[in-house]
């Protein structure tokens, strides 16, 4: 089974497939008030806005993140 985790902030849910990633640290280093890989959760959905995380998540290259709008139920992957 895959493990998937999410973190949403109300608006947009952030959905995190650890298999997938690569380690290219994208996310770390794009928006590292968020993604700080050495915590647990090492998401933290708040410290950034909606745009700003669907943006970032939008630049990873292994697909490990993807998001979608909870008024729309629609997954961007």
């Amino acid at each position: 089974m895959e493990v998937k985790k999410e973190y949403t902030n109300g608006e947009v849910t952030v959905v995190w497939q650890p298999k997938k990633c690569i380690h290219s640290a994208f996310c770390a280093k794009g928006l590292p008030e968020v993604f700080q890989p050495k915590e647990k959760p090492w998401i933290k959905i708040e410290a950034a806005s909606t745009e700003q995380l669907v943006n970032q998540i939008e630049a990873c290259p292994s697909g490990a993140l993807s998001y979608y709008m909870n008024n729309l139920k629609e997954k961007k992957e």
